[in-house]
């Protein structure tokens, strides 16, 4: 590509073009395109190397590290999947309710590890318990089966004289022959056990990957988007006073991702259900549908039972995970001082933040030990005396080195630093003058489109570069039309995470499609209309608990940065 005018401006431009074709093509790793502006930015005069290696590692990076830290551990003592099998045995197994159970179980896990581990964790678990649904399924009909058509052949044969005559006379084939019919029977009973069971596990499988990037939404921590969004937000606000902090994230996002994850239940029940509420709720069932019940849910608590008790380790890891979110809660919790600005404020100023509680939580992780120190006796070198072995810790860095995805950190630096080169550049300000015209538009209209444009693009690029591409822009244009940027970044950024229509959309998308069950044509078909009712949803939130909450309908303040 070439420059053709030599503007600070378009040079900008020109790179974020180049690095928006390489994430969508993928033709340079991600991470890798995340680095093009330490190299580029110099060369073009638009920042100097130092300023733009500042960027790639920030406060949100931190947090970001000290939150999947505390994820690592909580996968590594297995935590996760104890948490997960307990509450699928509150649910039960009946079909509306084994959905909804997976769903919750998956959107919360989602809301603590990463989308990707909760995906790959649930769904061998999932299919576990379809593949004793079927089988008990194909079983209970072929118990009672011999006896009842034999009754009916007999009586066929008694009472039908036709059953004698030849079928050119009748004009069909011997329907009084017992054989004939059972085998017809059959055939059609297992062609229909086989479609309930395939609509049953699409849409269990859709219900796993989609709730996973809807549960991620609800957190600061839950997916990188979200942290993408703090970290330009005080980037290209240095005043705003912290306003997107965990505690305010929360209060917005999880009533958000409770509303859409209703609604992805109810949809995927339409889709592959039917909304038969007595059916699916079990109300009137049968004792061989109830025994098949029980053997499905048996195969839950054996999985439970192998668990075993509680460790040490574990109740270490779940007394650390809900301490940091305490502390994340009570840190700045909005309506009463807290004890951040209590204990750690100076001169308006607070000085602790979200990562520095991730970073200290993530810290006991290397220091607190799994186990109780254990004897040896060892004659040789020891003379007979009881020599004292230490416990290895929580966590050690080995663990850490390998499931840390450190792409994402180079992705997140990405990002600032091409919102801090639109401002340096002048870029940021010369689209906003050009997007003024959006100023007559209304503005549910504007956060609606928006929303649909991010929920589009995300389909056929990752999360993370469609926000670090668009925030920047939706700024400045916030700006121009004296909006809250709030007011359109808020709901772009849970739009990142509609990827519901393509496989290749979102890793979980990819997981659940890799075993064989699903086609294409049905994850778009059901993520379609998933993507219009999370579109809708997300733009019920932001013109109403969340304009309350972030005082969107006013222009703050901190988002002058013209000083006019």
């Amino acid at each position: 590509l070439r420059v053709p005018f030599p503007w600070q401006e378009a040079l900008c431009g020109y790179v974020i073009i180049v690095m928006a074709l390489f994430w969508c093509s993928e033709a340079l790793p991600l991470a890798v395109t995340a680095l093009l502006p330490v190299l580029l930015f110099p060369l073009m005069n638009i920042m100097d190397s130092t300023t733009v290696c500042q960027e790639y590692l920030k406060d949100t990076n931190m947090l970001f590290l000290g939150g999947l830290v505390m994820a690592i551990a909580i996968e590594t003592w297995n935590l996760h999947k104890r948490v997960a099998l307990r509450v699928l045995l509150i649910t039960g197994v009946r079909p509306a309710l084994l959905l909804m159970g997976f769903m919750v179980v998956t959107a919360f896990l989602s809301m603590w590890i990463s989308n990707t581990a909760t995906t790959a964790m649930m769904v061998p678990i999932a299919q576990a318990v379809m593949e004793q649904l079927h089988k008990s399924e194909a079983e209970s009909g072929t118990t009672g089966q011999v006896s009842e058509h034999t009754n009916k052949a007999f009586e066929l044969q008694e009472k039908s004289p036709d059953s004698f005559k030849e079928p050119e006379e009748k004009g069909e084939w011997l329907v009084g022959n017992s054989h004939v019919l059972t085998v017809e029977e059959e055939r059609e009973r297992s062609e229909t056990i086989e479609k309930k069971h395939l609509n049953l596990s699409k849409g269990m499988s859709l219900c796993i990957c989609y709730s996973s990037s809807i549960g991620g939404i609800a957190t600061l921590t839950g997916t990188t988007p979200n942290l993408v969004l703090q970290g330009q937000v005080n980037d290209i606000y240095k005043d705003n006073g912290g306003i997107i902090n965990f505690a305010s994230w929360f209060s917005f996002a999880f009533p958000t991702m409770v509303v859409l994850l209703i609604l992805a239940w109810i949809w995927l029940q339409i889709l592959y259900l039917g909304f038969n509420f007595k059916k699916n709720f079990g109300c009137g069932t049968s004792p061989a549908a109830k025994a098949k019940e029980q053997q499905a849910y048996e195969i839950i608590k054996k999985e439970s039972k192998k668990l075993g008790k509680m460790t040490f380790a574990e109740i270490e890891v779940l007394i650390l995970f809900v301490l940091l979110v305490v502390l994340w809660f009570t840190r700045e919790p909005g309506f009463i001082p807290g004890w951040a600005t209590v204990l750690f404020n100076k001169d308006n100023t607070s000085y602790v933040t979200d990562a520095t509680v991730a970073l200290f939580i993530s810290l006991l992780l290397f220091i607190l030990p799994s186990g109780f120190s254990s004897q040896d006796r060892d004659q040789e070198q020891t003379g007979g005396r009881a020599k004292f072995r230490a416990p290895p810790p929580l966590l050690d860095w080995k663990v850490v080195q390998e499931k840390m995805p450190w792409n994402i950190v180079f992705l997140l630096g990405g990002g600032f630093a091409l919102a801090k080169g639109s401002e340096k550049s002048g870029l940021s300000a010369w689209l906003g003058t050009k997007l003024t015209p959006l100023q007559s538009i209304p503005h549910p209209a504007i956060a609606f489109l928006l929303c649909l444009l991010i929920a589009t693009f995300t389909e056929c690029t990752s999360n993370v570069a469609t926000t670090t591409l668009f925030l920047p822009i939706l700024a400045s244009m916030a700006e121009a039309i004296c909006l809250n940027p709030l007011y359109v970044m808020l709901p772009c950024t849970l739009s990142a995470s509609l990827a519901f229509m393509l496989p290749v959309a979102t890793p979980p998308n990819a997981i659940v499609f890799s075993y064989g069950q699903l086609r294409v044509i049905d994850m778009a078909k059901a993520g379609f209309v998933l993507n219009i009712l999370g579109v809708l949803t997300i733009t019920l939130a932001i013109n109403t608990w969340a304009s309350s909450l972030f005082q969107l309908q006013t222009f703050p303040s901190w988002a002058n940065r013209t000083g006019t």
